[in-house]
C-alpha cells in the first residue's frame, strides 16, 4: 500500500525524473544534429558522391532502421522496461562517430546510420513513453512538447557547432568527436533514470492489452481513422524533414553556399521548431489537436515550396524559420494524439506503431526526393514535396477527430 501510495501521476509529483529525461532527449536530438549540417557535404567532399540518390543512402539506412526500432521499443520496454531499452539505445551511439571518423567508403557511413537509427528509435522513443507514464492525460501535449523541443533545440545546436567545426577545421574528425561527446554523456545520465512502469500500472489500474500486435498494428495504422489520420501526417512530416535534412545542404551549396551558411540554415529550422514545441504542446492541451495538426502541415507545405519560388539567401532563412514553426505545430501533437487514442496498457506499443510510420517517412523521403532531383532538379523534388505535405494536412481535416480529453484536472 506505502509502495503504490508513492507512486503519482503529473509533472509536480515527477519533476526530477521528468526534468532529467528531458535532458537525456536533448543528448539524443544533440546526436544526430551533428550530421544535419555535415554528412550531405561529407559525401560529395570526401567519398566525391555525385547521384543525389546515392547520398541519400545514408537516410534511408537510417530511416528504416529507426522505424524498425521504433515499433519494437514499445514492446521491449514493456517486457523488459523503460531503462534497459534506453541504456541498449545509448550503448548503440557510440560506436558511431568512430565508424564515421574512420570510414574509408561510403558504405561504412551508411552502416554507421544503421547503428544511429537503432540509437534514435529506441533512446528517443522510449523516453517519449517515459514522460507520457510521468504526467497523466492533461499534461500529455506538455509534457510531449518539452520532450521533443528538448531534443530539437539540441539538433539545432549540434547542427549549428557541427557546421563551424566542419568549415574551420574540416569535416572529419573535429564534427564527429562531439558527437562521441554527446553520446557518451547521455549514456551517463541514463544510468540514473528510475523505470516508469509502476505508472504506466497505476494509470492502468490493472487493465491489460487485449490486442495481439498484428491487430494493433492494423488498427492504429489504417482502420481507427484518427491514429491512421495521425500515421500518414507523421510519415510526411518525415519525409519533408528528410528533405531538408539531406536534400537541401546539397540544393544550397549547388547555389553557391559554403558550410558556414548551409550551417546556419540547417539550425534554424530545427531551431524554430524546437522552441516552437515548447508552446504548442502547451496549447494543444487546452485548445485541441487537430486544428493544429491541419494548420502545420498547410505551413510547412508553404515553406518548402517559396525554397523554389522564393530563392536567396535572405528568404531561405525566413523559410526555414517558417518550416520550422510549421512542424512545430503538428510534431507533439501528432504524438499526443495517437497517446489520447490508444488505451493505456497498449499506448506505448501504439506510440511505437506511429513512430513506426513517422520514421519510415525518411526512407520514403530519400528515395522520392532522391530520385526525382537526379531525374527533374532540385526545384522538382521540392515542390513535389510541398505537395504531398499539402495533401497530407487535407487528409488530417477530413478523417481525423479531435482527441483532447477534457474531464480529467490539470495536474
Amino acid at each position: 500500500m506505502k509502495a503504490s501510495q508513492a507512486i503519482r501521476l503529473g509533472l509536480r509529483a515527477n519533476w526530477q525524473q521528468f526534468a532529467l529525461l528531458v535532458a537525456i532527449n536533448a543528448f539524443v536530438g544533440g546526436v544526430v544534429g551533428v550530421e544535419r549540417s555535415t554528412l550531405a557535404p561529407l559525401a560529395e567532399n570526401d567519398f566525391h558522391l555525385a547521384s543525389s540518390a546515392a547520398i541519400l543512402s545514408f537516410l534511408i539506412s537510417f530511416g528504416l532502421v529507426k522505424a524498425a526500432s521504433n515499433f519494437i521499443a514499445g514492446g521491449l520496454a514493456d517486457r523488459l522496461g523503460r531503462r534497459t531499452v534506453l541504456l541498449v539505445g545509448w550503448i548503440a551511439a557510440l560506436p558511431v562517430p568512430f565508424l564515421i571518423i574512420l570510414a574509408p567508403s561510403w558504405g561504412w557511413v551508411v552502416f554507421a546510420n544503421v547503428l544511429l537509427g537503432l540509437n534514435q528509435g529506441l533512446a528517443w522513443s522510449t523516453t517519449v513513453n517515459m514522460k507520457i507514464d510521468l504526467v497523466g492525460p492533461r499534461r500529455r501535449g506538455f509534457a510531449l512538447g518539452m520532450n521533443e523541443a528538448s531534443g530539437y533545440l539540441a539538433v539545432s545546436m549540434a547542427a549549428a557547432v557541427a557546421g563551424f567545426l566542419a568549415a574551420n577545421y574540416g569535416i572529419r574528425p573535429g564534427p564527429y568527436l562531439l558527437a562521441e561527446g554527446l553520446a557518451a554523456c547521455g549514456l551517463l545520465l541514463s544510468l540514473f533514470a528510475r523505470d516508469t512502469s509502476p505508472q504506466v500500472e497505476l494509470e492502468s489500474a490493472g487493465a491489460m492489452g487485449t490486442e495481439s500486435l498484428g491487430k494493433l498494428a492494423a488498427e492504429v495504422s489504417f482502420r481507427d481513422r484518427t491514429m491512421s489520420s495521425a500515421c500518414q501526417a507523421g510519415l510526411i512530416n518525415n519525409l519533408n524533414d528528410g528533405m531538408a535534412w539531406a536534400l537541401l545542404p546539397l540544393f544550397f551549396a549547388a547555389r553557391g553556399l559554403g558550410l558556414r551558411e548551409i550551417g546556419l540554415l540547417a539550425s534554424i529550422y530545427p531551431a524554430i521548431w524546437g522552441a516552437g514545441q515548447l508552446g504548442t504542446g502547451w496549447i494543444s492541451d487546452y485548445i485541441g489537436r487537430k486544428y493544429l495538426v491541419v494548420a502545420g502541415m498547410l505551413l510547412q507545405s508553404l515553406a518548402i515550396a517559396g525554397l523554389v519560388i522564393l530563392p536567396g539567401f535572405t528568404w531561405w532563412i525566413a523559410e526555414s524559420a517558417l518550416l520550422g514553426a510549421g512542424t512545430a505545430l503538428v510534431y507533439p501533437t501528432l504524438l499526443a494524439v495517437v497517446s489520447d487514442a490508444a488505451r493505456v496498457p497498449e499506448r506505448a506499443t501504439a506510440v511505437g506503431i506511429y513512430r513506426f510510420w513517422r520514421d519510415s517517412g525518411y526512407a520514403a523521403g530519400a528515395i522520392i526526393a532522391g530520385v526525382i532531383a537526379d531525374v527533374a532538379g532540385f526545384p522538382a523534388a521540392i515542390i513535389t514535396v510541398a505537395c504531398l505535405t499539402a495533401l497530407s494536412g487535407l487528409v488530417v481535416a477530413v478523417r481525423m477527430r479531435e482527441t483532447l480529453p477534457r474531464a480529467a484536472p490539470l495536474l
